[in-house]
This record gives C-alpha cells, sequence and structure tokens, in this order.
C-alpha cells in the first residue's frame, strides 16, 4: 500500500509523469548505460533501438502507480508483473541492480519535469518505484528459488545437436544438456534465454520458446529477423541463423515464462500468427504425449504455405489427438489447396467454431492479437479466458 500522504501527490502528478514516460525511460536508459555500460550486455540492445523496451516500461510504471492509487482501475496490473518478474528470472536479475534503475530512474523523472519535482514528489515516486521493485524481487525470489536457479550464474551450456529448417528464414535447434545434467522440468508454453557474444563483443540474450521437450534435449525454434523499413536486422537471431550448428555449445538459462497450458479439461483454442505458433506446438506436442483427450482447435495465420513453422511438427501431433482440429489462413496461399481448413486472407473470428468454454491462448504480433481479441469479445468468450504471449517487451497495456 501507498502511504496516504504520498498517495495525493502521485495521484496529481501521474497524469504528467505518464505523458511523458517514453520521454523520462529514455533519458533514464541513456543515463544508465553510460553510468554502467556492463548493463548493456542484460538489456536487449534491439528492444532499446526501436524504442519498445522504454514504452513498456513508462507502461509498467505508469500502470502500477495507477494501481495503488485507485486498486479498482482496469490497469492490468496483476498480469504485468509475473510477466516481469519471469522475463527478469530468465535474464539473471539480481536484487541489487535494483537500486541502480530506482537511481537513474529518479533522476530521470526529475530531468524532465524540472521543477514540478519537488522533494514531495520525489520521495511519493520513490515510494512507488520501491514499492514496485520490492513486489518483483520478492517474486523472482521464488522463481529462482523454484528453478534452482543463482541469479548470478543464470545459463547452462547446452550443445546443439540438430539443426533443422522449418519454414523460410526459421529453423529449429535441437539441444541437450553440455554438462551432463537433466533437461529441466517445463510447461508447455514457456522460453528460455539465449546468450550470444556478437562478432562486436556485445553479449546479447534473447528469449526463445521451447518449441518441444523430448527425452533428454529441448528444441527452440527461431526466426531470423530482418530488417524492415530500414529498422536493423536482428543481431542474435541473425547470429544463430550464420553461426549455430551441430557440435556447438550455446549458453542457455532455465524455462521461465507465466503463460502456460493449465491442467483443466476445458477446451482450448490455440490462436497464432507466424513464429508465434512456438508455444502453440509445444501445447500440442504435450498434449498428444499426456492429454490427448483433450479438445484442441488450433488457428495459424501466416503469409503463405513457404513461410509456415513447425507445420509437420503441429500436423503429427495433431493425429494423436482425437478432438483436434486445425485452420490455417494463408495471406498468400500460392498453389495451397483450399477449402474449410485452409482459406485466403485473414483469420475471420466469426467463422471459428469456439466451443462453449474455451479457453483460450494468442501468440502473434501485438495488432494482429488485439484484433483477434475484439473478435473473441464479440464472439462471447470473457476475458479472463484469453491469455496472451508477447515476444519482446509487452507493450498491450499502452
Amino acid at each position: 500500500m501507498l502511504s496516504s500522504d504520498h498517495a495525493e501527490t502521485v495521484r496529481a502528478t501521474l497524469p504528467a509523469v505518464g505523458a511523458h514516460g517514453v520521454q523520462i525511460t529514455g533519458r533514464f536508459y541513456d543515463s544508465m548505460f553510460e553510468a554502467h555500460p556492463e548493463l548493456r550486455h542484460v538489456f536487449n540492445q534491439g528492444n532499446q533501438a526501436n524504442g519498445e523496451q522504454r514504452q513498456a516500461l513508462a507502461g509498467s510504471v505508469a500502470a502500477f502507480a495507477a494501481h495503488l492509487v485507485d486498486p479498482g482501475s482496469t490497469t492490468p496490473f496483476q498480469q504485468m508483473l509475473p510477466r516481469i518478474a519471469h522475463k527478469h528470472a530468465s535474464l539473471g536479475i539480481r536484487p541489487e541492480q535494483y537500486t541502480i534503475v530506482g537511481r537513474h530512474l529518479l533522476d530521470a523523472v526529475a530531468d524532465v519535469l524540472g521543477d514540478a519535482v519537488t522533494p514531495a514528489v520525489n520521495a511519493a515516486w520513490s515510494e512507488v518505484y520501491w514499492l514496485f521493485a520490492t513486489l518483483l524481487i520478492a517474486e523472482e525470489a521464488r522463481l529462482y528459488r523454484d528453478a534452482g536457479c543463482d541469479p548470478a550464474a543464470p545459463y547452462r551450456p547446452w550443445r546443439v545437436v540438430d539443426r533443422r529448417d522449418e519454414a523460410e528464414d526459421v529453423f529449429s535447434l535441437v539441444l541437450e544438456p553440455a554438462d551432463g545434467g537433466e533437461v529441466p522440468a517445463h510447461r508447455p508454453g514457456q522460453y528460455v534465454s539465449v546468450a550470444v557474444t556478437l562478432p562486436d563483443g556485445l553479449r546479447q540474450p534473447r528469449q526463445y520458446t521451447l518449441s518441444r521437450a523430448a527425452g533428454g534435449t529441448a528444441q527452440i525454434t527461431v526466426r531470423r529477423v530482418r530488417g524492415e523499413d530500414g529498422a536493423p536486422d536482428g543481431a542474435v537471431s541473425g547470429y544463430l541463423a550464420d553461426h549455430a550448428a551441430p557440435g556447438d555449445v550455446l549458453e542457455v538459462s532455465r524455462p521461465f515464462g507465466d503463460v502456460v497450458l493449465d491442467d483443466g479439461e476445458e477446451p482450448l483454442v490455440l490462436i497464432s500468427a507466424g513464429i508465434g505458433i512456438t508455444p502453440a506446438a509445444a501445447v500440442l506436442d504435450h498434449l498428444a504425449a499426456s492429454d490427448p483427450d483433450r479438445p484442441v482447435l488450433a488457428v495459424h495465420a501466416d503469409r503463405s504455405p513457404r513461410t509456415h513453422p513447425l507445420r509437420a511438427q503441429t500436423a503429427e501431433a495433431g493425429r494423436r489427438i482425437p478432438g483436434f482440429r486445425q485452420l490455417t489462413w494463408y495471406e498468400e496461399p500460392g498453389d495451397a489447396e483450399l477449402g474449410d481448413d485452409v482459406r485466403a486472407g485473414r483469420i475471420d473470428v466469426a467463422a471459428l467454431p469456439l466451443p462453449d468454454k474455451a479457453r483460450v491462448f494468442m501468440c502473434g504480433p501485438l495488432p494482429f492479437m488485439r484484433e483477434i481479441r475484439r473478435g473473441l469479445l464479440d464472439a462471447g468468450v470473457s476475458d479472463e479466458r484469453i491469455h496472451y504471449e508477447v515476444f519482446g517487451p509487452d507493450l498491450w497495456i499502452r
């Protein structure tokens, strides 16, 4: 709870902080990386360059502050907190780093808002930050404990034992622990961080879904990110595309992620686009082996058949699930055989045979998921039954 004297101050200044949030977080990151260049090896510099990380941080802080001053607000704080904690745990974020972040973030608020940041305003927003940080530190400590993970050494060596092309610019890497240990237990839908040292010496982590786990191996599926409209190519995906080969050793974190398959019996609807199919593929692989009687409707959108990843894996899993149906939409179907289950254009939610009381899991670009969510709500699916995974900073709340 925010102290009562600070609550009024935060409520009064929240509009100004929110309006300048991206400017504040941009100043924060610049200042922090200048003072602590070692943190450039922890934070995704691609998301720094495109501005998505500063947008996500600004939205998170504003959402948490709104929750503190109005607990009945509609800001998605309860969903936001575990999502951030899981991402931090996959990177080995440690409690002492919150002190560095807090100092530079509050300095950035003062720099941007100037004389409006009186000592009382500074104290109020300092309490907001440390309440948020304390909650995250506690949740991350629980995640580290449950995973048996030392945040000071979050990565283990894993050896590439196979590489398989899945679609245009998409490939899977099959990995086994190089230290002789076991593949850690995980829930379908979770991801790992993979850290690589780029040619310029910058060490960079990226998160990849465990798209399959079988026996003593695990699989990640990577889409090579090609820059569009002047944006740079993906540094880590490009490095893995060019260099990762059987015999190579990669640094891989333990599995984390809060958007996971439950143990219920309700019908599932898995909706994906592009590389967002990876959590759906993991779920189908798990169900085929462990719970084949659960009904599943898998809906996928892609540019064309040649860009559709993991088609063989999902089809093979689906054949082992009696209540499985796959619907696919292609914007450029080419010579694909069209029919009831393969259609041209974009997903039409109104045309989906949605089961009663289904639980929906979505993964894909944010505009795609927002459009699908509107269609699901119009179709009578309650918001609490709709779950989504975002690859990259979570900008859903903006």
